[in-house]
C-alpha cells in the first residue's frame, strides 16, 4: 500500500495553510528554523560534539530540517514511508518499505530526531518505533521528539483543520516521555516553545527561553540519552 502522504507530496506545502497559522509567521520556513535554532542550542549545552556524531531525521519529509543543520554533522540522513516525499528531498533521504522499521543497522548514528511524526503514528505503533529509534541509536546519542502540543488551543485549532492532519492523534509530552522511557531512553529536557509569532520572536528570543517551561506553548521537545 502507498505512504499516506504520498497523495499529499506534491502540494503538501498548499494543504498546510491555514488563516490563522499563516499570520504566526512571515514565511512558513520560520517554523523549520525555529526548531533547529532550539536543537542547535540543546545540543551546545549538553556539549554534544555536534562535528562528529551522525544524525538520522525519522519521517523527514522534504528534508527541510535536515537542510538547515546538515553542515554541522559529520553525517546526516533522513528516512520516510512515503516515497513521494523522499524523492522531492534536496538531502539524502532514504524510503522507508516498512513504516515500523528504519533501514539502518544497530548503532547507526548519534543523534535522531523525530518532528511531528507520531500524532500521525497509530498509539499501537508508537512504542514499537520508539525502540526501533533507540535501535538505531548508540550507547550515550541523543534523541529530540518535537510535537504539537494538545493543550494549546491554536494548536487544536489548526490541526483539527488541515487536511494533512486529518489522521492526527495528538500527544501530551508525558505520553512522550512514556514512550522513551519504554525504550529504554532517559529523559533530559521538556521545553515548550512556539509562543511568539515569527516577528517577535526574533525581536524578543529571550522571551520563550523564560516560557520554555510552562505547558503552553504551541509545540513541545521532547530531548532523551541512551
Amino acid at each position: 500500500m502507498p505512504a499516506e502522504f504520498d497523495r499529499y507530496a506534491q502540494d503538501y506545502e498548499t494543504l498546510l495553510r491555514d488563516p490563522l497559522r499563516d499570520r504566526f509567521v512571515e514565511s512558513s520556513a520560520f517554523f523549520h528554523r525555529r526548531k533547529w535554532i532550539l536543537i542547535e542550542s540543546f545540543l551546545e549545552q549538553s556539549r554534544f560534539p555536534i562535528e562528529k556524531s551522525a544524525w538520522l531525521d525519522v519521517g523527514c519529509g522534504k528534508g527541510e530540517l535536515l537542510a538547515l543543520g546538515r553542515i554541522h554533522f559529520a553525517s546526516a540522513v533522513g528516512c520516510d514511508p512515503s516515497e513521494q516525499m523522499a524523492s522531492s528531498a534536496t538531502v539524502e533521504v532514504r524510503h522507508q518499505p516498512t513504516p515500523g522499521a528504519l533501514p539502518f543497522p544497530d548503532a547507526s548514528f548519534d543523534f535522531v530526531t523525530a518532528v511531528c511524526v507520531y500524532h500521525h503514528v497509530p498509539e499501537p505503533s508508537r512504542i514499537p518505533l520508539t525502540r526501533e529509534i533507540s535501535r538505531v541509536l548508540r550507547p550515550g546519542g541523543l534523541v529530540c521528539l518535537i510535537e504539537h502540543n494538545p493543550f494549546n488551543p491554536a494548536t487544536r485549532l489548526i490541526v483539527s483543520r488541515t487536511p494533512v492532519d486529518q489522521d492526527a492523534r495528538l500527544l501530551t509530552s508525558g505520553q512522550a516521555n512514556r514512550y522513551l522511557r519504554s525504550a529504554g531512553l532517559l529523559t533530559k529536557s521538556v521545553t515548550f516553545f512556539l509562543y511568539l509569532p515569527e516577528r517577535l520572536f526574533y525581536k524578543y528570543p529571550a522571551l520563550e527561553s523564560v516560557l520554555a517551561k510552562l505547558p503552553l506553548g504551541g509545540q513541545y521537545a521532547a530531548f532523551a540519552a541512551k
